[in-house]
């Protein structure tokens, strides 16, 4: 089984795929209302550990942090706290599954998941859409305005990147 983790300091998407590229659970971490990045990690590894009673996962796959900067985006403040939260996670999901994670950059696993991005478009949307759509057991949750709820555009996320990492064994294999 693969676990797909969508790491931010806000909130932790997870997935995991069995063996046969199925998706079997889906669920987030929100750790918005947490303010030390200890309690966050602490949080995320109860859910890590949760997982672990319930799958038996042998391989874990994590969203390649960005490392440059472009206009309009994170200052080097968020940058360096999220490469830190980065590394705490994945340094837990390495300890509670004895695995090394595997790393994906987003874009790369959009592509290996067929998932095209429009230019224009809201890439959120868009991959939600995307795994609305290759995954019938995926369930969103939306506001009275017809919004997802907090955490699924990070469920989405987790999902694409377990089933890259599902698509990468598959590669391998042949």
């Amino acid at each position: 089984m693969i676990l797909g983790l969508d790491i931010s300091t806000s909130i932790t998407g997870l997935a995991v795929i069995d063996d046969s590229g199925n998706l079997v659970y889906t669920d987030h971490i929100d750790t918005r209302k947490l303010k030390n990045i200890f309690a966050k990690a602490e949080s995320v590894k109860d859910g890590l550990a949760n997982i672990k009673q319930n799958h038996n996962i042998d391989k874990i796959v994590i969203e390649q942090p960005f490392v440059f900067f472009n206009s309009g985006g994170s200052s080097a403040k968020t940058m360096a706290t999220l490469q830190r939260f980065n590394g705490m996670v994945s340094w837990i999901a390495s300890q509670v599954f004895s695995l090394e994670p595997d790393y994906i950059g987003a874009s790369e696993a959009r592509k290996l998941c067929g998932i095209k991005i429009p230019r224009g478009q809201n890439t959120k949307k868009v991959v939600l859409e995307a795994v609305l759509d290759m995954e019938p057991t995926f369930e969103v949750k939306y506001t009275r305005h017809g919004n997802p709820k907090a955490g699924y555009f990070d469920r989405a996320d987790g999902v694409v990147l377990a089933k890259a990492g599902f698509t990468q064994c598959q590669i391998t294999k042949n």
